[in-house]
Formats: structure tokens, C-alpha cells, sequence
């Protein structure tokens, strides 16, 4: 737990927000797909703090002569409530209180196989880190983004500087194909000769669609969940998720802030 200062939080999507912050040097080692807990406002409301995916770490210079680097990060977030709302309002030098890194983060498998990382909206947070760290081992990475507007697209630029090739899908054709993001993905899949691991972040109805598609395909998928947690760390099991054994007589329950948020796709109970 410690206190961050922000460095920077700008909106660079309508809703969408990019926020960056002060970290201690131990931050540094965080592992992609983990994530924060936030505490937004110094009173009770609101109670709960608000779980966001890391989405880059770097190293801030203070402006003052001789001064040492710090470790920063930053977060993707978007406006969909009280919490947020407040975040947005805050700007450089305010301060909030972080409890993390938490949860467990992506595998980042063999160096030797295209990794297929597929995301949708906010969902693209975690995976930005996870590209970084698979550019450095020499892997070749692919990313598919969706969503129902141009808008939801997000910071495909930085992806593309990565040296990722990046296709895009919006359901109403505002930029990129038109219709969903697994057709991309599928017609990849069907063109690819070698092996592949799928990374998925995003609405419940891609990943859903993207572990089907592993699953008909026997490859290898990881999924990183959004889930309600009120604590992360375990203790309220507020945000468990129905494993691949669950039924009413034989409860499987896997708890997302600690046995995730990323999970191997299937471990998990995907059916209605």
C-alpha cells in the first residue's frame, strides 16, 4: 500500500481516460495482467476502492536539477460511474491511495509462437504491457481490437510503436472491418501455419467467443476477468467466477483477485 501522486490523467477517447502515476522503485517488478486497487477521495464515499489494470510501466524525472528517476505507471479507465467520475476530476499532484500490485498475471509461454492478443474497449489495458514484455523476448505478436465505435479503439498507436501489427473491428463500421473482432481473428487463425497463444481481455461475450474458439482449435488461451472486487485480496470473495466443475451440488468457484484476474480459458465454466 502507498500513496501515488498523479502525474497526468487526460481523456484520449470520449469516457476514456489515461492516467499516470508515482510508484515505489519495487513497483517496477509488477507482471502484466496484474492490477491496483484505487481509493478515489479521502471520505467514505465513495467505501470501496476500484480495481484498474496496469497498463505501462516507465520512469518519471522530477522537474527539480539532480533529482532521481522514479518508477510511474500508468492506467486505462473508463467513466461508467461515481468512482470514476471522481478519478477524472483529479489532476497533477493530487494524490490517491494504491493497494498492489495484486492478483496473478499472463504466462508469457514460449518465445518460439505467435501470440494473439484480442481486446475489446478497456479490455486493451492489460494487454499493452503484456506486448511490451513479448516484443522484448523476440516473440511475434499480433493484437485484434474491437469494439462498437471508433471510440472504443484505444491507443493503438502505442501498440503499433511496439512493432505489433494491429487489427482493428468496430460493429459499426467506424474504423477498421466491420462486425466483430473474432472474424478477424478466425481468419488469421485459418491462414496460420504453426503455433499459437491467445490473450483475451475484454466484454464477457468476446472472451466467451475467444475460448470457444481455442477450445475448437486446441490452443492454448489466457483471459484476463473484470470482476466486482471489493477487497483484492481474497478476503470477500466478492468476485469468484464459476470454474470448469462447477455445478448447484459441486461448487467450483475460482476467486478473480487472487487465482487471477488471468486464467488459462479452460479452467473456467463458459456455458449460459
Amino acid at each position: 500500500q502507498f500513496t501515488s501522486m498523479i502525474l497526468s490523467n487526460v481523456e484520449i477517447s470520449p469516457g476514456y481516460w489515461r492516467i499516470r502515476l508515482t510508484a515505489p522503485q519495487e513497483f517496477g517488478t509488477a507482471k502484466p495482467g496484474q492490477f491496483v486497487m484505487v481509493r478515489i477521495g479521502g471520505g467514505i464515499d465513495p467505501l470501496l476502492r476500484r480495481p484498474f489494470a496496469i497498463f505501462d510501466i516507465g520512469t518519471h524525472v522530477p522537474a527539480q536539477s539532480g533529482a532521481v528517476p522514479q518508477v510511474c505507471f500508468e492506467m486505462l479507465y473508463k467513466v461508467v460511474g461515481k468512482g470514476t467520475a471522481m478519478l477524472s476530476t483529479l489532476h497533477e499532484t493530487d494524490l490517491v491511495d494504491i493497494l498492489g500490485p495484486l492478483g496473478t498475471g499472463f504466462d508469457l509461454g514460449d518465445d518460439n509462437e505467435e501470440k494473439l492478443l484480442v481486446g475489446g474497449g478497456i479490455g486493451l489495458a492489460p494487454l499493452y504491457l503484456l506486448a511490451t514484455e513479448l516484443v522484448k523476448r523476440k516473440s511475434p505478436v499480433r493484437l485484434f481490437a474491437g469494439g462498437r465505435t471508433c471510440d472504443d479503439i484505444l491507443c493503438i498507436t502505442e501498440f503499433k510503436r511496439l512493432g505489433v501489427e494491429c487489427y482493428t473491428a468496430t460493429e459499426d463500421g467506424s474504423l477498421g472491418t466491420q462486425g466483430f473482432v473474432t472474424v478477424a481473428l478466425n481468419n488469421h487463425l485459418d491462414a496460420l501455419k504453426g503455433k499459437a497463444t491467445l490473450y483475451a481481455c475484454g466484454p464477457d461475450g468476446m472472451l466467451r467467443a475467444v475460448a470457444k474458439i481455442a477450445a475448437d482449435r486446441q490452443l492454448p488461451c489466457q483471459v484476463s476477468l473484470e470482476g466486482y472486487m471489493a477487497c483484492g485480496v481474497g478476503a470477500c470473495l466478492g468476485c469468484v467466477t464459476p470454474g470448469k466443475d462447477h455445478t448447484p451440488k459441486t461448487p467450483d468457484y475460482r476467486c478473480v483477485c487472487t487465482e487471477g484476474p488471468v486464467f488459462d480459458s479452460s479452467e473456467l465454466k463458459w456455458e449460459a
